[in-house]
């Protein structure tokens, strides 16, 4: 099976997730997504989070009407530091080694590589699949280089829909009153109202 892994905030959930994710999947005949949002996002320590049941309960209610994409919490469920490479190696422990894994990430993640915890392993685990986002087109050969011998090589590079949303941009508008529809699934839209997010 091939499986795409697309981990990340998501504070909240938007419609451009979900086409990033179902333009990898119908692009390299992917079986099914999972949607993994962070427990602890290590990246955005000491910037404000939403509630990990909040970011969850979201995703699932996004994915729920699509067949191939799918929830996991297993990063919420897991203490410490959200990391990459702990997930990969826990759905390579669930999944074992028929599955493959491609790791679905903006063009500007794939070039900060080099921070992340472990990144050479990350090689090792999974093919990294990485999206062109609005402003961030190309690879940065260098900049991979330093993670792992030849990762620029083994990056597949895809042109993703250059659909410009962002969390930022989201809760912003709903802390000033603004709309946020055509931006995120309506049923997510109604979440954040009922529990009162971003206000």
């Amino acid at each position: 099976m091939k499986i795409g892994v697309f981990g990340g905030t998501f504070d909240p959930i938007h419609l451009g997730h979900l086409i990033v994710a179902d333009e990898a999947r119908e692009t390299l005949g992917l079986d099914e997504v999972l949607f993994i949002p962070a427990g602890r996002p290590w990246v955005k320590a000491g910037t404000p989070v939403s509630a990990a049941c909040h970011r969850m309960a979201m995703v699932e209610i996004a994915v729920r009407p699509t067949p191939w994409f799918r929830a996991l919490d297993l990063d919420v469920k897991r203490p410490g530091p959200t990391y990459t490479v702990d997930t990969l190696l826990e759905l390579r422990s669930r999944l074992g080694e028929k599955a493959d894994l491609y790791l679905i990430l903006g063009l500007d993640s794939v070039q900060d590589m080099a921070r992340w915890h472990q990144p050479a392993q990350i090689f090792e685990l999974c093919t990294v699949v990485g999206m062109s986002r609005p402003g961030v087109l190309d690879l940065d050969h260098a900049a991979l280089e330093a993670v792992a011998p030849n990762a620029a090589a083994r990056v597949i590079l895809l042109e993703g829909p250059l659909v410009s949303l962002s969390g930022t941009d989201l809760r912003r508008r709903v802390g000033e009153g603004r709309s946020i529809t055509y931006r995120v699934p309506e049923a997510v839209e109604a979440y954040i109202y009922e529990h009162g997010l971003y206000r």
